[in-house]
């Protein structure tokens, strides 16, 4: 008798902006290293999440919401989500159960046309939707594309997540272990510092704010004895306007982006961190291509 082959692949998420694509990964996981916030297109980057599993490592990729882009900044995100279903193994297609398709969904599902790997269509928010009504969608949703597998959670609750981690698992092809069974994400621990920043200004603020927001980390230093980390980063705004609303009065809401982002950072890094913020104006930074190549976007 031999024993089971190793199963091991890359796994894309996609789906319309704000559908839960990063709760889902970071409920996954158990561990949160992917921002989340109420409000759409929070995700801009492509973020791997490794889950190891006895017998198999799943590299789950949580992209951009597909959506009609403007700006360069958001072509650049829509560009990052549809390279991700290239070179995959499976493509998670994540929908809200509550929402019929749209012209959204159907226009994401018309970019899977070619796809040579399996296609999940995974139903969130299963809690916030009646019985009746979530088959109703499933038939709706099955008339549209041959899904390999229609599959119902509630990224929130976690309900249904386990299960499809396990039918995950079972389309995974042979393969070697990718990743390290230590570590969660590929990221830098600056990146993943810049997002925790970045989401503190998407909870926040208010309006267009979040959206022309981008954070970078300036210096990233670890105290010799090992007591305290020291960070210092900027926040990027397009108008002096933004400026004024994301330092506040007095700086009363830089002193509470910093204070909860602090917080957060100390949870990851596990120590102590004395954390010190900057505002900087540059002005329609998401149109100018070399901004946008400065602050990790293109």
């Amino acid at each position: 008798m031999t024993d089971s082959p190793f199963r091991s692949g890359f796994v894309s998420i996609i789906g319309r902006p704000n559908v839960g694509k990063s709760t889902l990964l970071n409920r996954v996981l158990g561990e949160k290293i992917v921002i989340t916030s109420d409000k759409p297109q929070t995700t801009r980057n492509r973020i791997q999440g490794i889950h190891n599993l006895p017998g198999a490592q799943i590299v789950f990729i949580d992209t951009p919401g597909i959506h009609r882009a403007t700006s360069r900044l958001n072509r650049y995100m829509v560009d990052v989500a549809v390279s991700s279903l290239r070179e995959v193994d499976l493509i998670l297609l994540l929908v809200e159960a509550q929402r019929a398709p749209g012209e959204q969904e159907r226009e994401i599902i018309g970019l899977l046309a070619g796809a040579t790997v399996p296609v999940f269509l995974v139903m969130n928010k299963i809690d916030l939707v009646e019985k009746s009504a979530l088959l109703e969608r499933i038939a709706t949703y099955q008339k549209l594309y041959p899904f390999r597998e229609i599959v119902p959670v509630s990224a929130e609750t976690g309900d249904g997540v386990e299960m499809l981690v396990e039918l995950v698992r079972g389309f995974l092809p042979e393969g070697p272990v990718y990743f390290p069974d230590d570590i969660l994400t590929d990221l830098p621990e600056r990146f993943i510092v810049a997002e925790i920043i970045r989401e503190k200004v998407f909870r926040l603020t208010r309006d267009e704010v979040p959206y022309a927001t981008a954070v970078e980390v300036d210096s990233f230093k670890e105290r010799e004895d090992g007591g305290l980390v020291s960070i210092a980063a900027t926040i990027t705004v397009e108008r002096d306007s933004q400026k004024g609303i994301v330092i506040g009065k007095k700086g009363a809401m830089l002193k509470r982006i910093g204070m909860n982002a602090r917080t957060e950072i100390e949870r990851l890094l596990d120590t102590k961190v004395f954390l010190e913020l900057f505002v900087r104006v540059r002005k329609d930074w998401s149109e100018d291509a070399h901004m946008l190549k400065e602050l990790g976007y293109e």
